[in-house]
């Protein structure tokens, strides 16, 4: 008889996308093992967000040590929890080494190291979209029998118990998000300023009121879009989580480059038009849901018309953008 799975341990670092649409992992694990302990490890960004989720009993949050003293005091930690399981959704190289320091006596592991119980040794994991992905790792594992796992099956992850959140605006109208921001590391990613400010002009023409996300690096990036466009509300850097769901849960749009709060304001709810260069895969990684994905070599060359016309595609009948 299988010992019971009492004390389970989850890893998922980040970033943001990755870890949204993890979430739909999560809620798996979780129904699985409705009377576990369930222990996330990932890193301070996503403490809060974890917390308020209904899938962890508890969160640490140095899941990426930053010196050999350190990792030692992590791995002593995890080997003194006692776990019965580890689900790694992370599945890195740093990851697989907690598993390797554990060996001998690892607890039954779902991942990608060698000896894990659970191995994930899918030849198409690299060309498999994360959600189809994690859903056939847990099809493994033995707690997700009939996971779809074909291109487009899983479902999104769910973020409806973020609930209402207090956001400091109260548009009178309909709203468009837009996310011009993305890794500061990978340019190629984003979708000039400027063209996001033609959006904007034309739909607040239209009768939508603008709100701009990110990060307060992304600030600059707002006043360029707000330029000429009554109606744009600039909202980088002060906003979290939370209030980023709650403004996706009553947008009539969201419209941004391939990263994090896009994918959050996506499982939110909001219908979102995905901008993607060559930097990065829909197939792979873009936010499902109600998404229509624009992909261009080069987003400098994307027009602003391409986007409006998917746009207009989009938002309800009677509330149409020009294009």
């Amino acid at each position: 008889m299988s010992r019971p799975v009492r004390k389970v341990l989850v890893i998922k670092l980040g970033a943001l996308g990755d870890f949204v649409l993890a979430l739909a992992a999560a809620a798996k694990i979780r129904e699985a093992h409705p009377e576990a302990h369930i222990t996330l490890l990932t890193t301070p960004p996503y403490e809060a967000l974890a917390k308020a989720s209904p899938y962890f009993d508890a969160v640490e949050t140095d899941g990426r040590p930053e010196d050999a003293a350190s990792l030692r005091a992590l791995i002593k930690r995890i080997r003194a929890s006692r776990y019965d399981r580890v689900y790694d959704l992370q599945t890195s190289g740093r990851s697989s080494r907690y598993f390797y320091a554990l060996w001998p006596f690892a607890p039954k592991w779902s991942g990608i190291a060698k000896g894990a119980a659970f191995r994930h040794k899918n030849p198409e994991r690299d060309q498999m979209h994360t959600l189809e992905r994690q859903a056939d790792q847990l099809k493994v594992a033995g707690i997700w029998p009939d996971a779809p796992t074909a291109p487009g099956e899983a479902p999104a992850p769910d973020v409806s118990w973020m609930g209402e959140t207090a956001i400091k605006i109260r548009p009178t109208r309909p709203f468009v998000i837009l996310v011009p921001g993305g890794s500061a590391h990978r340019p190629g990613k984003r979708w000039p300023a400027e063209r996001f400010n033609e959006v904007a002009r034309y739909l607040t023409d239209a009768g939508y009121d603008l709100v701009v996300i990110g990060g307060p690096q992304e600030t600059p990036l707002a006043r360029i879009i707000a330029r000429g466009a009554k109606g744009v509300r600039d909202l980088t850097g002060r906003t979290d989580f939370s209030q980023i769901a709650a403004l996706g849960a009553k947008a009539a749009l969201a419209i941004g480059n391939d990263t994090g709060p896009l994918h959050l304001i996506t499982a939110a709810g909001a219908p979102t038009i995905a901008l993607f260069s060559n930097a990065s895969d829909p197939d792979l990684c873009a936010p499902r849901g109600h998404v229509t994905i624009i992909q261009s070599n080069n987003l400098d060359d994307l027009p602003a018309a391409t986007v409006l016309v998917a746009a207009n595609a989009m938002l309800p009948r009677k509330e149409k953008a020009p294009a």
